[in-house]
């Protein structure tokens, strides 16, 4: 995001391309280095939520790591104690064999899918996937936001430069490059994987 330095070098920017008689330019900087800062601010706010996304998708992956452990230690104890239980002739032990043997049988069911508590290996993959999806959401939106903050900045530098060489073309880069800017910041905010499923299709 630009700080007060770089917010500050465009305002003296546009002062100065008013007082060269250049209105409309010292407009085009202001304008752009509006547009630059709105960028910047939702840039940075969807990279930090795709790195938080990110973290929550990466513990939820290991909270299903965990519990697949277990639930294979658990079924792998429950038949080898069925393996026992069966030359077992006593029928009090058998009984209490069998019934150790159907608990954890169902505790490795509830390890697979627990739709109450939603902490069952199920539901774990089902969250991942939404964190990781939403992530990846994030990571788009953030790098269409930074190709229009380049934008903006070529943009400014561009009519800056027009003020001093009395280039007029500059001045219509510059104003080109603010309208690119805008379709990058729009693509962020409404179609920010766009760009993917276009690269994807070419190739």
């Amino acid at each position: 995001m630009a700080g007060p330095h770089e917010n500050l070098e465009h305002a003296e920017h546009a002062e100065h391309a008013s007082h060269g008689g250049n209105k409309k330019i010292a407009l085009l900087i202001s304008v752009l280095a509006l547009f630059l800062a709105f960028s910047e601010t939702l840039g940075k706010s969807a990279q930090t939520e795709s790195i938080s996304l990110n973290i929550k998708a990466s513990d939820t992956w290991n909270f299903f790591q965990a519990k697949t452990i277990r639930q294979t230690a658990l079924r792998t104890a429950a038949e080898s104690l069925a393996a026992q239980s069966a030359t077992i002739t006593d029928a009090a032990a058998k009984a209490t064999l069998g019934k150790q043997i159907d608990a954890w049988k169902a505790t490795v069911a509830r390890y697979d899918s627990d739709p109450k508590e939603k902490d069952g290996r199920k539901e774990l993959r089902a969250q991942a996937e939404e964190y990781e999806h939403r992530r990846d959401l994030q990571l788009a939106r953030y790098h269409n936001y930074e190709f229009a903050s380049a934008a903006f900045q070529i943009g400014i530098v561009l009519a800056s430069a027009k003020v001093i060489t009395g280039m007029v073309v500059l001045g219509w880069l510059s104003g080109a490059l603010g309208l690119i800017g805008l379709a990058f910041g729009g693509l962020g905010l409404w179609a920010p994987h766009a760009l993917d499923f276009l690269m994807h299709v070419s190739h």
